[in-house]
């Protein structure tokens, strides 16, 4: 394991490197699939695109970008993100994207989302962490709900993918909801 930041059984999160561009990362935005219901392959995205993003990631404190391992084999599967955070009313964006298709499924997801949420709620005292989907995205949707998010709102026809336009379901949880749903005592 290389430079564990959070470790769960099966997987654990540590901060993007370049080394990730030797995997399959860059393919994984470029795959019509695994980008079906998110804002990525509408342009081709480049090594380059992929090195400025990981060393964007390196120096911000607006977000927290960690890539998700397999552990045992050290695959790199998929990244997962707290961004757009605001200090001021201590909340953050959630965001993941589980490229490898293998690995789709097998709850890594649920994992890496439990770890990365509930350090935005005990390391970074974030009061609410909240994400948005496609509607056509039950996984996602899926996982927000295990992660104790309500829908909060709809933004009409907000994502246009696949020659139409969808709506963009908006889900949040607050840090007392989340805790009293796993039990944790922060």
């Amino acid at each position: 394991m290389k430079n564990v930041f959070l470790e769960g059984e099966h997987i654990y999160l540590r901060g993007l490197t370049e080394e990730d561009l030797k995997g399959n990362y860059v393919s994984w935005l470029n795959d019509e699939k695994v980008c079906e219901f998110n804002s990525h392959h509408v342009f081709p995205y480049s090594v380059a695109e992929g090195l400025a993003y990981i060393n964007a990631s390196k120096k911000t404190r607006d977000a927290i970008v960690l890539a998700i391992i397999l552990k045992g084999k050290e695959i790199h599967i998929g990244n997962i993100a707290l961004q757009g955070i605001d200090y001021t009313n201590k909340n953050a964006e959630f965001a993941i994207i589980v490229g490898e298709q293998d690995y789709w499924n097998k709850g890594y997801s649920k994992e890496a989302s439990l770890l990365l949420v509930k350090h935005g709620f005990s390391e970074m005292n974030l009061h609410r962490i909240y994400c948005g989907t496609s509607q056509h995205n039950i996984g996602m949707q899926k996982l927000a709900k295990f992660l104790g998010m309500k829908e909060e709102g709809r933004l009409k026809e907000q994502l246009y993918k696949h020659g139409s336009y969808a709506d963009i379901l908006k889900y949040g949880v607050l840090k007392k909801d989340f805790c009293d749903l796993f039990g944790i005592k922060i």
